[in-house]
């Protein structure tokens, strides 16, 4: 794994993305989300992310080195603590009821690790190293949008699929810019598995969740552009 990380780093993140694809819509579409088998597959990607890290001293790269110091010049991420609770601004409604809940929200929750490292982490750093910024942003983000066309193949509606991957995208960017700017994922990682987490819980009402999307695009408009006129700042905390 090491030899092809150091010789193709690009492709390397790829094989992660559709390994991850591939694996984790196969078993959603056969167990669900609050299956044990879904929860066993993120723990074995989570490990095997951490261990590859870890062994390789990576951990300043991948931004799992500590928070950004200056939170302030990030507005203090409230754009994105913010808009991580839509999913729950039509109420409350959980999907699912005692242990299958707990299997629900513990797999939301490192589905959130795992896509934010495979798709920020690998995929963005690996691009990012060919000094080609804006294209490596834009490829994070809409690649990050297009993985969820996987939910076409577990029965969900072509129309909701679209919307899903616009606000995907819209998310993508807003996570891409802040990971770029603010060099940690804890951010990132935080937003994400909570954007998943609530959606166990929304009421699902169509309108609230399609004035959501389009909240979701307007702020990550503004905040990308606030975040892209920041100078650059490495620190963070420890």
């Amino acid at each position: 794994m090491i030899k092809l990380y150091e010789k193709k780093e690009i492709l390397f993140a790829v094989l992660w993305i559709v390994a991850y694809c591939v694996i984790l819509g196969t078993i959603r579409g056969n167990f669900g989300d609050a299956s044990v088998a879904m929860l066993i597959a993120l723990l074995v990607f989570t490990a095997g992310i951490i261990a590859f890290v870890k062994a390789n001293r990576l951990e300043e790269k991948y931004g799992l080195a500590g928070w950004p110091k200056d939170m302030k010049r990030y507005l203090f991420f409230l754009p994105v603590w913010i808009l991580a609770t839509g999913n729950i601004w039509d109420g409350i409604a959980p999907s699912y009821r005692g242990v299958s809940l707990i299997y629900a929200v513990l797999s939301m929750i490192l589905v959130g690790f795992v896509e934010e490292m495979i798709f920020r982490g690998f995929l963005f750093r690996a691009m990012l190293s060919k000094d080609k910024t804006i294209v490596a942003i834009l490829v994070s983000a809409v690649t990050f949008g297009i993985g969820h066309i996987v939910n076409l193949f577990i029965g969900q509606a072509g129309f909701e699929t679209v919307m899903q991957i616009v606000f995907a995208v819209s998310w993508g960017f807003i996570l891409t810019m802040v990971f770029y700017r603010g060099g940690s994922m804890f951010p990132c990682i935080t937003a994400h598995a909570m954007i998943d987490a609530l959606s166990l819980f929304g009421a699902d009402n169509a309108l609230i969740d399609r004035i959501y999307i389009g909240v979701t695009i307007v702020v990550a408009i503004v905040y990308c552009i606030y975040l892209g006129r920041l100078k650059t700042f490495a620190g963070r905390s420890r």
